[in-house]
């Protein structure tokens, strides 16, 4: 799977933690992307009895299939959270590296997408560390 790239169907890996029968719930995520994985644990809190759910994220998208009922800002660009960036440089500059590019053309295009300079060379010489 691409770094750009999403499972089709997500899956629940454990049941909700707490009993929120006859409870109002808030879900918070980062992004509603697909919609997918907030329409899956929407259907879960339902079956375990939850009398509200609403939805908090930081984006959305608008082709998201599931609207949260609070979001901070509508985008359709590619969201790179701080704790994903050594990942995403990662797979991006594996990518662009089978595609034939160059480590200075990689480094080019990662920096003009809106990452610092530093932290690019930073998790390139890393990556190329953890390989060897």
């Amino acid at each position: 799977m691409g770094v750009t790239e999403t499972k089709q169907e997500p899956n629940l890996t454990q049941p909700v933690s707490l009993p929120v029968k006859d409870k109002k719930v808030l879900v918070v995520d980062d992004v509603a992307d697909t919609g997918e994985s907030l329409k899956l644990v929407t259907a879960h809190l339902k079956e375990q009895g939850a009398s509200e759910i609403r939805i908090a994220t930081i984006y959305y998208k608008p082709w998201s299939i599931t609207v949260p009922h609070y979001y901070e800002k509508e985008t359709c660009l590619w969201v790179i959270f701080p704790w994903e960036r050594k990942e995403a440089v990662t797979k991006v500059a594996e990518k662009l590296r089978s595609e034939g590019k160059t480590l200075e053309n990689v480094k080019e295009k990662l920096i003009s997408s809106g990452l610092d300079k530093e932290v690019v060379e930073r998790f390139i010489k890393e990556s190329a560390e953890e390989e060897s």
